[in-house]
């Protein structure tokens, strides 16, 4: 009864938001490559780990093919991706000695007795090694197919360009890859981060002209030529940076990691038009403090003070025109004018003068209340 006790524990660490995050965070941090990675990427290979410790308890033998496919999945992915094996391993190590952790912590507060929760936690480490084992596989599996292929060399000299990977390729590897050494390169990134997808929209940024690859876990390229709406699609968000030599894509690459969580819908953005909300997003306890300051008058939940905040955020996003807020609204200038109004009336301040600085404060402030 014990024992199963202890299988109801680990069902419950596997259902934990918590406890998943407890188990990545020891994975990103013993591996900086995987910390590199998209957290839902991270979150899957825990998944994985949990499920095997599962497999002990719920069927003989434990872990099946079933577990098995996906660990070496998961494994081929990760060499897709251009994770380096140790670089891996270190993370699922870290990960499955925390979750290992967090199953003795909880099973000595539910009184398992510790004859029972060895012997679980022994099959328990046995069938997360093998799936480890599966990992290694699947990832040399796939490495020796990737590197058959010329996309896999052009996606090897694309992370040295832009990538951790500090060995810049030569000339000779930069022309064979299909890049023009003394050309000028637009960076590409997008939030795409599974293989399969990210070949299917690779497919489709052909006629850029470009070279792509996973790069740290995500979509990305250079091209000399941006892509049209048509061929990004309407489900793929990507940043590009205006056309640089090759010295400096590393720079611009470094500046659409940034950029990109700013952007927030579907489609194409430049750095340049996100420079702000890159640049205020680096600083969430001046953002909270000035939310604090200007707005802490308004109720979060509150319909009319949300209302108030969208037509203020408008407001400013076109210039402080009344005109055209209200037609981006779909309300009457004179509605805006007393929406404005109220917010002032409320808050104690006001949207004016229209300087610079003063302008980017309620700005800044408006956009962190709406999204807390």
């Amino acid at each position: 009864m014990a024992h199963r006790s202890l299988h109801d524990l680990l069902a419950e660490m596997a259902a934990d938001a918590e406890v998943v995050d407890e188990v990545v965070r020891a994975a990103r941090t013993e591996s900086p490559e995987v910390a590199r990675l998209p957290v839902g990427e991270n979150r899957r290979h825990v998944a994985i780990v949990l499920a095997a410790g599962l497999a002990s308890f719920d069927r003989p033998g434990g872990a099946g093919e079933q577990d098995y496919a996906a660990a070496a999945d998961l494994g081929a992915d990760r060499a897709a991706q251009g994770v380096p094996l140790a670089a891996l391993l270190r993370g699922v190590q870290a990960g499955r000695s925390r979750a290992v952790e967090i199953a003795v912590e909880r099973g000595k507060a539910a009184g398992v007795p510790d004859d029972v929760m060895l012997a679980a936690l022994v099959d328990f480490d046995r069938n997360t090694r093998a799936l480890e084992r599966q990992v290694i596989a699947g990832y040399h599996d796939a490495e020796l197919e990737l590197s058959r292929t010329a996309h896999d060399s052009r996606a090897r000299v694309l992370r040295r360009l832009l990538g951790g990977d500090t060995t810049a390729p030569s000339a000779e590897e930069v022309a064979n890859a299909g890049l023009n050494p003394g050309g000028r390169y637009h960076c590409l990134l997008t939030d795409v981060g599974d293989p399969y997808q990210a070949r299917v929209v690779e497919r489709r940024l052909g006629a850029t002209g470009g070279v792509f690859g996973l790069v740290e876990g995500r979509l990305a390229g250079l091209a000399p030529r941006l892509p049209t709406q048509a061929a990004l699609g309407d489900d793929v968000l990507m940043v590009a940076s205006p056309a640089v030599p090759l010295a400096e894509v590393r720079g611009t690459y470094a500046l659409c990691v940034m950029a990109l969580p700013s952007a927030r819908s579907r489609g194409l953005h430049a750095v340049a038009d996100l420079a702000v909300e890159t640049a205020l997003a680096a600083q969430p306890g001046l953002a909270a403090l000035l939310e604090g300051t200007l707005l802490n008058a308004l109720t979060p939940g509150d319909p009319f003070h949300e209302q108030l905040v969208s037509t203020a955020l408008a407001y400013l996003d076109h210039g402080r025109r009344l005109d055209q807020t209200a037609a981006a609204l779909h309300v009457h200038a004179n509605t805006v004018r007393y929406r404005l109004s109220r917010l002032g009336e409320i808050t104690g301040t006001s949207l004016d003068p229209p300087d610079v600085r003063h302008t980017v404060n309620w700005w800044w402030a408006l956009r962190t209340w709406r999204s807390g």
